[in-house]
């Protein structure tokens, strides 16, 4: 059964997924609960983009897929999950989760919106809660890189979904400052993993490349201070940087690996 969902999953994901496996790595398990963060702004980045008509049929396909996904990405957490504590952290993301799911999925209304944003809010949380727990419990200092490079994943959805938000008028008063404070942790965070004595020449060509579609992006995002919106430019944008990211964080998981292949040997 669980096979089957996988294939199925597979087929639907629209960006590169490592093959689950029911006993990860610590290295593929940062990676995996890091995705569970990306996945929750992608949900609510779709919800809002299917309420507010901005390539809704896309946004349907992309919703369906993230929430199958996030289910199947659970169960190997679960499988994986090595300590009381990490299990205790599962718990909390679960609780969550087994209510916001039903609502993610329904049919937007604006006036639905707030409540369920502050919701997804707490199940990001949650989630990033588990990655640290992970991070600190492998004791690999290159786990720094796979926590971070995949919480660049989640700030682009993060970011697409606080501009939805305002394009589609959700009366929420915080929404413009938690667009710019992930604007400006992305930014940092992409500065922080460029400085990174690990990075390989192809990963400083990767970075280099979501820094240029980065700058194309920024452009786009000020035109909201004018009043001006371009929500499928955004879209396109965050949609390609959030590719990018998720291969470049594949990239830190293999040299992970390996630094704990080495300090086994030891």
């Amino acid at each position: 059964m669980r096979s089957l969902l996988f294939t199925l999953i597979m087929t639907l994901v629209p960006v590169s997924v490592p093959t689950l496996c029911w006993g990860l790595t610590d290295a593929e398990a940062i990676n995996v609960s890091g995705r569970q963060r990306m996945l929750s702004q992608r949900m609510m980045k779709n919800y809002l983009m299917i309420g507010s008509e901005v390539k809704a049929d896309e946004a349907q396909r992309q919703l369906d897929s993230a929430v199958a996904l996030f289910e199947e990405q659970f169960l190997a957490l679960r499988d994986y999950a090595p300590t009381a504590e990490i299990n205790k952290q599962l718990d909390e993301v679960e609780d969550i989760w087994l209510n916001h799911r039903v609502k993610i999925i329904s049919t937007p209304e604006k006036k639905d919106a707030p409540e369920l944003m502050e919701e997804n809010l707490k199940l990001l949380t949650a989630c990033n809660d588990v990655v640290k727990a992970i991070e600190v419990h492998s004791g690999i200092a290159s786990g720094k890189l796979v926590n971070m490079s995949g919480r660049q994943r989640m700030l682009s959805q993060k970011i697409a979904k606080t501009y939805m938000a305002m394009y589609w008028n959700v009366d929420a008063p915080t929404l413009a400052d938690e667009f710019n404070q992930a604007i400006d942790l992305f930014d940092d965070s992409l500065t922080e993993l460029q400085s990174s004595d690990k990075n390989d020449g192809p990963l400083k060509n990767a970075l280099t490349r979501v820094r240029n579609q980065w700058k194309f992006s920024q452009s786009g995002f000020g035109l909201g201070d004018e009043g001006r919106y371009v929500p499928t430019v955004i879209s396109v944008t965050t949609e390609s940087i959030l590719r990018k990211m998720d291969q470049i964080t594949g990239q830190y998981e293999a040299l992970m690996n390996a630094d704990q292949l080495v300090a086994g040997t030891d």
